[in-house]
C-alpha cells in the first residue's frame, strides 16, 4: 500500500475508535449533572448514589477517551503534514481554543468533582459536574466547527507564497466570524451532540435493565431508566429533525455527496424519486436493483422542492465522485438504526410513565444488547460525512491526495498503523473489562469519594 492509503486507514481507525468514547462522555455528563442537582434539591440519598454509580462509569470512559484522542492531533503534523501546512492557519485556531478553554475547564472541574466529595458544599459539587458537562460539549463545538470548515470552507482565502520554498500556496483566515458562525459546523455540532445523548441514554437503560431483571436496587435503577428514556427520546427526535436540516445543507453545498447518499446516477427531469430498496453498482454506474420508489421524495427531502432533481453522479467526473456504495449503505443503515432506536425509546418512555419498567422482562433482556445501536449509528454517520466528502480533504479546496505528508515512506506508515492497532486493541479490552466490572457490581452502599477515585485509579 502507498502512504496515502495507509495514512487514511490509520486516521480512520484511530478517529473511529476515539469516537466510541466521545458520545458517551457528552451525554452521560449531562445525566449525572441532572442527578446531582436532583440530590441538591431533594436531599434524597438515592439521587446521590445514582450520580456516584454512573460517575464511575463516566470516569472510566473519559480517561480512555482522552488517551485515544491525543494521537489524532499528532497525525496532522506527521501523516498529514501537507494538509497542516496548507490550512494550519485556519484549522488550528478552533483546535487551539478547544484545548486552552474547553479542555482546561473540563480538566480542572473534573478534578474538583472526583476529589471534592465531602470537601465542598453540595451545590459547589453539583456545579463542578455541571461545568464538566458544559465544557465537554463546548469542546465538541470547537472540534466540529473545525470539521465543519473542512466540509464548507468559509472565511478563507488562498494565498500564493513566492518567498517560501517549503510552502508555495496556503489558505489563510480572512474572516474568523465566518468560521465561527459557519452553519454547516453548527448543524453538525447539534446533530453529533444529540446523537451522543442517545448513546448515553441506551447505555444507562441497558445497564439499568440488566439490574432490574435481577431485582438489584430496583428504585435506583427505575429512576435511572426513566431519566435516560425521556432524555433519549427527546434527543432522538431532535436528531431526526436536525438530520433532515443537515441533509438539505449537504444537498446545497456538496452535490456529489448527496448524489452518493441517494445513489442517484442520472439526473431525472421533474424531481428525483426515493427507492426504499436499492443496490448501487459503481462498475456499471447504475443501481443493480431498485424497488418501492416513492416519486419525487428524494428531491423534496434534499431541496424542499419535489420538482428540483438531484444532479446525477454521471454528470461529475469519476475523479470527483466519492465511494458510492460505502456512502449509500452507511447512510441507509444509519437512518434505519436511528428509526429503530426511536421506537425503542418510545416504548421505554411508555413503560417509565406507567412505572412498569421491571415488569417487561423480555424487553429488559433486549436492552443490554441494544447498547451498541447508537454507537453503530454514530460511526456510520461519520463514514457518510468523511467518505462522502472524498476526494476532498477540504471540500472544493484541497484534495486528500495533496494533503498527505511527503516526508514519510510506506514502511513508516505501516509500522505506526500496526502499532495503533495493537495499542488500541489493548485499550478496548481494558475499557470493556472495567466498564463491565463496575456496571455489574452496582452502586456502592456508602457515600464519599472512595468509589470514584478507585475507579479512576484503575484506569
Amino acid at each position: 500500500m502507498d502512504v496515502l492509503t495507509l495514512s487514511r486507514l490509520q486516521f480512520a481507525f484511530t478517529s473511529m475508535f476515539h469516537f466510541i468514547f466521545v458520545p458517551l462522555t457528552l451525554g452521560l455528563s449531562v445525566l449525572i449533572a441532572w442527578m446531582e442537582w436532583r440530590y441538591v434539591k431533594t436531599n434524597d440519598e438515592t439521587w446521590l448514589r445514582m450520580a456516584k454509580f454512573w460517575g464511575k462509569l463516566f470516569l472510566i470512559n473519559f480517561a480512555v477517551g482522552i488517551v485515544t484522542g491525543i494521537t489524532l492531533e499528532f497525525q496532522f503534523g506527521m501523516n498529514w503534514a501537507e494538509y497542516s501546512k496548507y490550512v494550519g492557519d485556519i484549522f488550528g485556531a478552533p483546535l487551539a481554543i478547544e484545548a486552552t478553554v474547553a479542555f482546561f475547564l473540563e480538566s480542572v472541574f473534573i478534578g474538583v468533582w472526583i476529589f471534592g466529595w465531602d470537601k465542598v458544599s453540595k451545590k459547589m459539587h453539583a456545579w463542578a459536574i455541571t461545568i464538566v458537562a458544559f465544557a465537554t460539549n463546548l469542546s465538541a463545538l470547537w472540534i466540529l466547527l473545525a470539521n465543519g470548515w473542512m466540509q464548507n470552507p468559509v472565511g478563507a482565502r488562498v494565498t500564493t507564497l513566492v518567498d517560501n520554498p517549503l510552502i508555495r500556496e496556503r489558505a489563510e483566515m480572512s474572516n474568523f466570524i465566518a468560521v465561527l458562525t459557519n452553519p454547516y459546523g453548527w448543524i453538525k455540532f447539534f446533530h453529533t451532540v444529540l446523537a451522543g445523548y442517545c448513546v448515553a441514554a441506551f447505555f444507562v437503560m441497558g445497564i439499568a435493565a440488566w439490574h432490574l431483571l435481577r431485582k438489584n436496587e430496583t428504585d435506583l435503577f427505575k429512576r435511572s431508566f426513566k431519566a435516560a428514556a425521556y432524555f433519549g427520546l427527546a434527543s432522538s427526535i431532535l436528531v431526526i429533525g436536525i438530520g433532515d436540516i443537515h441533509g438539505a445543507d449537504v444537498a446545497k453545498l456538496q452535490p456529489t455527496k448527496i448524489a452518493a447518499m441517494e445513489s442517484v446516477w442520472e439526473t431525472s427531469a421533474g424531481g428525483t424519486g426515493f427507492p426504499l430498496i436499492a443496490f448501487p453498482n459503481e462498475a456499471t454506474e447504475s443501481n443493480m436493483f431498485e424497488s418501492l420508489t416513492i416519486p419525487k421524495l428524494a428531491s423534496l427531502l434534499a431541496y424542499r422542492d419535489p420538482n428540483k432533481p438531484i444532479k446525477g453522479l454521471k454528470e461529475f467526473d469519476k475523479s470527483e465522485r466519492p465511494p458510492v456504495a460505502l456512502t449509500f449503505y452507511s447512510f441507509r443503515l444509519m437512518v434505519g438504526i436511528g428509526s429503530l432506536m426511536t421506537l425503542i425509546l418510545l416504548y421505554s418512555v411508555y413503560l417509565s410513565w406507567k412505572g412498569r419498567q421491571e415488569d417487561k422482562t423480555a424487553f429488559l433482556k433486549i436492552l443490554p444488547w441494544a447498547i451498541p445501536l447508537p454507537y453503530i449509528a454514530g460511526e456510520l454517520g461519520w463514514i457518510v460525512a468523511e467518505v462522502g466528502r472524498q476526494p476532498w480533504i477540504v471540500y472544493g479546496m484541497l484534495k486528500t491526495s495533496d494533503g498527505v505528508s511527503k516526508s514519510i515512506d510506506p514502511s513508516q506508515a505501516a509500522f505506526s498503523l500496526i502499532g495503533f492497532l495493537i495499542l488500541y486493541s489493548f485499550l478496548a479490552v481494558l475499557d470493556f473489562y472495567l466498564l463491565y466490572k463496575h456496571a455489574r457490581k452496582g452502586p456502592e452502599a456508602g457515600s464519599g469519594e472512595r468509589g470514584l477515585t478507585a475507579a479512576a485509579g484503575e484506569v
